[in-house]
């Protein structure tokens, strides 16, 4: 994923966090934070010690950087989005992973149009 589509700073994270609007289910939570005269979206991962090793970690931010990769230009670009990783995401695949993200950007309404 290219620099220009990375939330990084922390400061850009809390502010996700006290503006942004959060939407959940046992999986994800994620951050909608609407940014106006943003060419392009931003995501942050926030993927805790509890579910894991450094190994399963990185795995989960992987399967989420492949996932909004794949749905890129089905995304509503004037927004950051803030995804925090919960526990039960160590025993899931990716196809797992997927459906259960694609969930909360559904209800989060970042989808722009339906995914065959």
């Amino acid at each position: 994923m290219k620099k220009e589509y990375r939330v990084k700073k922390s400061k850009e994270f809390q502010e996700a966090f006290k503006k942004g609007q959060s939407f959940g289910n046992r999986q994800f939570v994620v951050y909608k934070y609407e940014k106006s005269g943003q060419a392009h979206f931003r995501i942050g991962l926030s993927v805790s010690k509890k579910i894991g090793n450094a190994v399963m970690r990185n795995k989960i931010k992987r399967y989420i950087r492949q996932i909004f990769l794949e749905i890129g230009d089905l995304v509503e670009n004037e927004a950051d989005y803030v995804i925090i990783a919960r526990k039960p995401l160590a025993e899931m695949d990716y196809e797992e992973t997927k459906k259960s993200l694609l969930h909360v950007l559904k209800i989060a309404k970042v989808i722009k149009r339906k995914i065959q």
